[in-house]
């Protein structure tokens, strides 16, 4: 055993997984051994959670199947709908609300006795998560703006019809492929810091839910998500300035303030899910012939690629930094970006318990002790 310390276990291998690779070099993401981009481009999120869950793709009868069992799953009970109305009128933060709500579905949950090392109800379970997230997340901000949530419906996929239940109007069809893959690029991504939380739940054989709130509650860090909304925050700050927006960015690195939406852990170019990304800002700006949000990430990469970031630091691009704009333009509210991180990125963690806890081991790493010895109790009276 080694005494070598790594701090924030980075570098440190402490699983095999064969749900996606990344390859930081190259900016290439492969979720099961397909391309993110070709997944993008050809399956829905539906498709992909089947993916990840079971290994392969779904043929045509398989994802009816799973769909529909997804589709009728979405609804929630009325206490979960009353807590979230409570938690709106008490300005509850939305990844706090999210975090209560998913927490209360196992209330609920018909299979919540089933052995956690059953890995069949354990993937019903998920399935079940999975599919009232959007219900959550809709209903809450439909509360805290004072009107009804909005009744899922079982003839919509599962991106429509959280737009659905979020606006109460059918999304468009950019609207409904552009927030789909929105999805299947945020479904996994590695060991990231709320996957590894959710595994290291579940492999002390918690219920799925305890290890789904977990990687919620990690997720809500500003470490880990939030960079799309503090994106979003920039460009608007942007707008309402009177100055050009590469002096406007130059000016704020003169402070010494970073732009956020740029460098990542792993990629070393840019972000292939970026990429993908920036061509649906460009679909949904054509299709409503407003294209300031488009223009301004434009100008901004630009400068930065080619004077700053990427010649200097090596630093490019993330997923961040298109996908603000692009929920902007869905009129999704900013401060919900960060939720809509996680009914993505739950889909990866679920996949992930699943795989790990398949030849589980409870995951247990040591701590270097660096504290005294010896110490002498004295007596209370005499402190």
């Amino acid at each position: 055993m080694t005494d070598e310390l790594r701090k924030g276990l980075e570098g440190v291998l402490v699983a095999e997984s064969g749900m996606s690779y990344i390859d930081g070099e190259a900016g290439r993401l492969v979720y099961r051994g397909y391309d993110i981009g070709d997944l993008a481009a050809a399956a829905s999120y539906e498709e992909v959670l089947y993916l990840l869950w079971n290994g392969e793709l779904p043929t045509r009868d398989e994802l009816e199947s799973f769909a529909a069992s997804m589709a009728t799953e979405r609804a929630v009970d009325d206490d979960v709908l009353d807590a979230l109305d409570a938690l709106a009128r008490a300005d509850e933060r939305p990844m706090a609300a999210l975090r209560t709500g998913v927490s209360m579905l196992s209330a609920s949950e018909p299979e919540a006795d089933a052995d956690p090392e059953d890995r069949e109800a354990t993937r019903r379970m998920g399935r079940r998560i999975v599919a009232q997230f959007p219900t959550i997340i809709a209903a809450y901000d439909r509360c805290r703006r004072g009107e009804d949530p909005v009744e899922p419906r079982e003839d919509l996929g599962y991106a429509a019809n959280f737009l659905y239940m979020l606006t109460g109007e059918e999304p468009t069809d950019v609207a409904e492929e552009t927030f789909d893959m929105a999805l299947i690029l945020h479904a996994d991504h590695g060991l990231n810091a709320s996957t590894f939380t959710a595994m290291v739940i579940a492999s002390t054989l918690a219920d799925l839910y305890s290890a789904v709130t977990g990687g919620i509650g990690a997720l809500s860090g500003p470490l880990h998500g939030g960079a799309n909304q503090d994106v979003m925050e920039t460009l608007m700050d942007i707008d309402e300035s009177d100055m050009d927006v590469v002096d406007w960015v130059r000016a704020t690195r003169d402070q010494g303030d970073r732009i956020p939406g740029w460098g990542h852990r792993v990629y070393k170019t840019k972000d292939p899910r970026a990429e993908i990304l920036q061509a649906k800002l460009e679909d949904l700006s054509a299709a409503d012939g407003e294209t300031k949000w488009l223009d301004y990430t434009t100008a901004i990469e630009d400068y930065l690629t080619d004077e700053v970031m990427l010649p200097q630091k090596g630093i490019a691009p993330n997923v961040d930094f298109y996908s603000g704009s692009v929920y902007y333009k869905l009129g999704i509210p900013i401060d919900l970006y960060t939720p809509i991180f996680a009914m993505s990125r739950a889909g990866g963690w679920i996949g992930h318990v699943l795989e790990y806890t398949e030849d589980n081991r409870l995951i247990r790493p040591r701590g270097r002790y660096t504290g005294e010895f010896d110490r002498e109790v004295v007596p209370l009276d005499e402190r």
